[in-house]
């Protein structure tokens, strides 16, 4: 759904509608209402610690459901990972640390900051311009970090993420310093300099090699992948999805003559896999 005026041009300012007070002040009664005396026993046994997983499942939900077209779904998947933040803010609140509003504060804070050529003097000639002030910045706050290992370039990557995507976010925070390949080329030729590693642990069966080795191609694949703007996340994502779809149509192909997939012989597996490519 398009939220703009009707006489709103595609690259005029979009003004959003902001959040009534009643829908927050009633989200946030409601969850006071379900952890306090009486209410869900539930969420009242709920702790930051065994909200983590409820977190990310949810987020994955959420990343599911941004690929199609049920804005319903959409809609609804943001209102339970926007839950997983309510519900961890009440948790810090019942506990005197901090409370909603102080979590937006400081979000509407660091936006202002960093973003000085909006709301400052600060003047830029496009994208990779504000990357690089948005870096400066980020480490300006490093600097003044109490912890040594927050003023480190790489700082604010969790170690949590998924392997390809930390692997993206910290290449690319050691490239914002002049830490990177002067072009694609060089993260190309590494991929065969990984290969051929690669190679000689496979040659010498040595298994502690080959997962060094196996680990130092995917990092230069996906160092690849950020020189040509690919998230390489997205693209195994997708890979992964194609592979499931052509698979599930093999199994059908062979359901429907009546066979046991294990007893089909490979190059009709074969024939059915490239029906299922050629009708993509």
């Amino acid at each position: 759904m398009d939220h703009r005026q009707p006489d709103q041009a595609d690259d005029a300012p979009l003004t959003c509608s902001p959040v009534s007070g009643d829908g927050w002040a009633r989200l946030q009664s409601i969850l006071a209402r379900l952890r306090g005396p009486g209410g869900c026993p539930w969420d009242r046994e709920q702790t930051l610690a065994t909200l983590k997983p409820c977190l990310v499942e949810e987020c994955y939900e959420l990343l599911d459901v941004m690929d199609g077209a049920d804005c319903g779904a959409h809609a609804e998947e943001l209102g339970d990972v926007l839950l997983q933040v309510l519900f961890q803010a009440r948790i810090r609140e019942e506990q005197h640390a901090f409370n909603l509003d102080d979590v937006a504060n400081r979000l509407a804070d660091k936006l202002v900051r960093r973003h000085p050529h909006v709301f400052g003097e600060a003047a830029v000639d496009g994208t990779e311009a504000v990357l690089r002030n948005w870096e400066r910045i980020k480490q300006a706050e490093r600097s003044a970090a109490p912890e040594a290992h927050a003023r480190s370039a790489l700082a604010g990557v969790p170690a949590a993420l998924p392997a390809l995507l930390r692997a993206q976010r910290i290449q690319a925070k050691a490239a914002r310093v002049g830490f990177d390949w002067p072009d694609r080329t060089g993260p190309r030729g590494k991929i065969d300099e990984e290969l051929a590693e690669l190679d000689a642990a496979l040659a010498a069966d040595d298994s502690r090699a080959m997962t060094a080795e196996i680990g130092d191609l995917l990092f230069s694949i996906v160092n690849l992948c950020r020189f040509l703007k690919i998230d390489a996340e997205e693209a195994l994502r997708q890979c992964t999805s194609r592979f499931a779809r052509r698979f599930q149509h093999v199994e059908q192909r062979a359901q429907a003559a009546g066979r046991d997939l294990r007893d089909v012989p490979l190059d009709e597996l074969d024939a059915f896999w490239d029906e299922a490519k050629r009708s993509e």
